[in-house]
């Protein structure tokens, strides 16, 4: 037997073939959830420093108007690019899911920035009191725990994949009225 079934699909030869063939859609979904999220990460992060360092708004404050903003435009690149594929229930349930786990990815960030800020700033004001702290807690370490959980909330929960698709009616289905 030479393994050539017929009929069988034609896949990529080889150990990275057979991952990209296995999780290519992951990949494409990740790429498309990471530049969605890259261009919110650059509002957010624009927004934060204005409203901290030139409207001289609390940090924690400045965080959740900022992540507010992004999350919305995260919302339509997702809903509309990265997982437009997927199926559409009604879109109030998808938005209220949408910011119901931003909210969370929300709380994770401003949890690092309260740690960073408040708690190792009690101990050290002159390292963890300072914009770059404030800004390494919340963009790099917040972001990075909340994105990981944002990524799998959404696929999970808000962009559900497609079911399987519903059988038509038989001629004897619709004579029965079933």
């Amino acid at each position: 037997m030479t393994g050539d079934q017929p009929g069988a699909p034609q896949t990529r030869r080889g150990l990275i073939g057979a991952l990209i063939d296995r999780f290519g859609h992951l990949v494409r979904e990740m790429s498309k959830f990471a530049t969605v999220g890259g261009f919110a990460f650059l509002v957010d992060f624009a927004l934060f420093n204005y409203l901290a360092s030139v409207r001289h708004m609390p940090p924690l404050a400045a965080k959740t108007i900022s992540t507010v903003v992004a999350a919305t435009l995260a919302f339509l690149g997702n809903r509309f690019w990265t997982w437009r594929h997927r199926q559409r229930s009604h879109p109030a349930r998808e938005y209220a899911l949408f910011f119901f786990f931003n909210g969370v990815g929300l709380g994770i960030a401003v949890a690092c920035l309260a740690i960073s800020r408040y708690g190792l700033g009690a101990i050290w004001p002159e390292v963890f009191q300072t914009p770059l702290a404030d800004n390494i807690a919340s963009f790099i370490v917040g972001t990075g725990l909340g994105t990981l959980f944002r990524f799998w909330s959404y696929r999970r929960f808000v962009f559900v994949e497609a079911g399987t698709p519903p059988v038509p009616a038989t001629s004897r289905d619709r004579e029965s009225g079933a």
